[in-house]
């Protein structure tokens, strides 16, 4: 047999083309999480399963050390990767070897490991770092918030970069373990269960856990001096509140509201299923915010809160959180309706169990109190634009929309829907669109339209009349304010927050 003689250069060609796609050299991990409205923020290529924060704080000087290790899962080859974080960073581990590690941008941490990653590989990233949070500004804001003594991290869309390095997005949620070390007579608070405290050569290191799925906004810590008060629950869910210590006349008003989240938290488990995670409470720390926020089983509330005495309505709003928001997260934050809108109207709920006036009467004097020309009625709640993120069209026409679907479907598939959405998305994330789809499987009915009018059309869509009977409930040209009013607007006000409402923005963000 006659053999033929293949050139050198022949055979490179032919074993290049033969090596497999598969085999390609691995590629950086995108820069952000492809959010539209906040390009570069969380990161491509991999996934956080665990956060270990180790930290030592003084409030004195607010400095702050820390040693994170991250464990993840790549879900690509990697050549490098990103985490989000703005503070000093000194050294980097990945898999037990020192990293390359360089900044970028604004919050960006990229991270060169001695070796390619491969795809489905778990790797444990260690990242040691320090600095004074409060001076640390990105795009001119910080989500430190300094106090008399001591430090709160509590923001949204963005909290973590001031404290601890992370892929900052809400698609990527993982459990937390968090330890600080803080001078003795001091207290740190952070989010679920705590764990450990113990005191040794004057500084006292708190232990907390979070064991179920957290996104990064969500996780939150707090130094300074204050009065724990611990309780549990009927069913024995411990209960775990504090609050500043120079509070002054504000204390009052926010013990007898933050004590009452058990109650709360008790009747917001009937309308929307069992309570999803292992904690609950509250905190108010002595900062110069006016927002509250949901941190997750633990919200954040400022003082300014409750200048006016009570604000129930607020701990409403926050609780409801720990469901839609929490438990199920945006999956972008074009999704944020699914947030506010649902804790909005968990308040109309509760002036309706209280005896204060129904979500219909509710929504149709927030209905009433924008004129058709007002700039409100632009807004879409379903997909508002950052600017808009958190106008109050996403909470008021959101809510106006929840009771426009209740009057279409009738109660009983509403709060079947409520109840059946967290069960089937629990721990997760979730798009306005799959809402709608899973409402229209529930109800057998179509219901595009009915959401497209009230959550794209930007222009006033027809009131949202009450059905019975087979006929329309007649509206008054006036509609009654309801005796729940002055607490709902003193709740709004309250949640009115982030770095839009803090920094300049245009609007406040709102919780």
């Amino acid at each position: 047999m006659r053999q033929r003689f293949i050139a050198p250069a022949a055979v490179a060609v032919t074993l290049l083309l033969a090596i497999p796609a598969s085999a390609a050299e691995p590629a950086p991990g995108a820069p952000g999480a492809g959010d539209p409205y906040y390009p570069d923020y969380g990161n491509g290529g991999y996934d956080v399963s665990h956060y270990d924060l180790r930290l030592k704080y003084q409030p004195e000087n607010d400095r702050l050390d820390g040693t994170a290790t991250l464990l993840a899962t790549t879900t690509q080859e990697l050549s490098r990767f990103n985490l989000d974080f703005a503070l000093d960073v000194r050294d980097v581990r990945v898999n037990g070897r020192k990293a390359a590690f360089a900044t970028s941008g604004a919050h960006e941490l990229e991270i060169t490991p001695d070796r390619p990653l491969a795809k489905g590989q778990r790797v444990t990233v260690v990242v040691r770092y320090s600095g004074t949070p409060s001076k640390v500004e990105v795009n001119g804001f910080t989500s430190w918030h300094r106090t008399p003594d001591g430090g709160v991290a509590a923001n949204e869309p963005e909290a973590a970069w001031w404290w601890f390095p992370s892929n900052d997005h809400p698609t990527d949620k993982a459990t937390y373990d968090v330890s600080v070390a803080v001078p003795d007579g001091t207290q740190a608070i952070s989010n679920g269960v705590l764990t450990s405290e113990r005191s040794q050569a004057g500084w006292t290191r708190f232990g907390w856990r979070s064991d179920q799925p957290q996104a990064t906004y969500l996780a939150t810590l707090a130094v300074g001096k204050f009065d724990i008060v611990k309780d549990e629950t009927s069913d024995g869910l411990p209960v775990l509140n504090a609050y500043s210590k120079d509070l002054g006349e504000n204390d009052r008003g926010a013990r007898a509201s933050i004590e009452r989240t058990a109650e709360v938290t008790e009747w917001l488990a009937g309308v929307f299923g069992p309570y999803p995670f292992n904690a609950i409470g509250g905190y108010v720390p002595n900062t110069d915010t006016g927002y509250a926020l949901e941190t997750q089983t633990r919200p954040f509330y400022s003082q300014r809160s409750f200048s006016a005495g009570t604000n129930v309505s607020l701990v409403v709003h926050e609780m409801a959180h720990q469901w839609y928001g929490d438990s199920v997260s945006v999956h972008g934050w074009r999704d944020i309706w699914l947030n506010e809108g649902f804790a909005t109207y968990a308040q109309w709920l509760w002036s309706e169990e209280q005896g204060e006036g129904t979500a219909q009467e509710i929504s149709d004097y927030t209905y009433a109190s924008y004129p058709a020309d007002d700039e409100f009625w632009t807004v879409k709640p379903g997909d508002p634009g950052p600017e808009n993120q958190f106008h109050d069209a996403v909470y008021d026409r959101g809510a106006m929309t929840l009771q426009a679907l209740r009057n279409e479907i009738g109660d009983d598939d509403f709060f079947a829907i409520l109840k059946g959405w967290q069960d089937e998305q629990a721990g997760g994330d979730a798009e306005v669109r799959d809402f709608v789809a899973y409402a229209e499987q529930v109800s057998g009915k179509p219901l595009a339209a009915l959401f497209d009018t009230w959550l794209y059309e930007p222009s006033r869509p027809d009131a949202p009349a009450a059905k019975g009977g087979g006929t329309e409930r007649a509206k008054p040209a006036r509609p009654e304010k309801p005796q729940s009013w002055s607490d709902i607007q003193a709740a709004k006000h309250g949640r009115e927050h982030g770095k839009h409402a803090e920094h300049g923005g245009e609007h406040g963000h709102g919780h």
